[in-house]
């Protein structure tokens, strides 16, 4: 691939399925071989509240927040964090995002990439989280 790439955000598909908005997994089509890039688009009340939240085993989350007003649950506590502000949360911590709206929000999540692309075990899945 070189030295760069370049790649239209547009191009890369969307992973969400029929759930609202789009979040677009950027890292194998860039080639990127050491950060772990996602970008997400969060219409007015989706997210996890009344779903389940997730921890990680090793990895740190890096969330920036493009556009609108987000909800992040970490643990017990519920912060609202508006567009230009960068939250790290260790591996440890119980997380969750939320948009309760009016408008979208566009965050872009990334992570040290694991050599191994990922495994099930890595990912801790906490079911009602974020009670409604």
């Amino acid at each position: 691939m070189g030295g760069f790439a370049i790649q239209r955000l547009d191009d890369i598909p969307d992973v969400m399925g029929d759930y609202p908005g789009e979040m677009r997994m950027c890292t194998e089509h860039i080639g990127a071989e050491q950060v772990a890039i996602t970008w997400r688009r969060m219409p007015a009340g989706t997210g996890g509240k009344g779903s389940y939240g997730h921890r990680h085993r090793t990895q740190e989350e890096v969330y920036l927040v493009v556009s609108g007003t987000l909800e992040i649950k970490l643990e017990d506590e519920v912060i609202e964090v508006s567009a230009g502000h960068v939250i790290r949360v260790s591996p440890d911590v119980l997380r969750s995002v939320w948009n309760e709206g009016p408008e979208d929000v566009e965050l872009v999540i990334t992570s040290v990439r694991r050599a191994d692309g990922g495994d099930d075990d890595e990912v801790e899945l906490v079911a009602d989280f974020w009670p409604e």
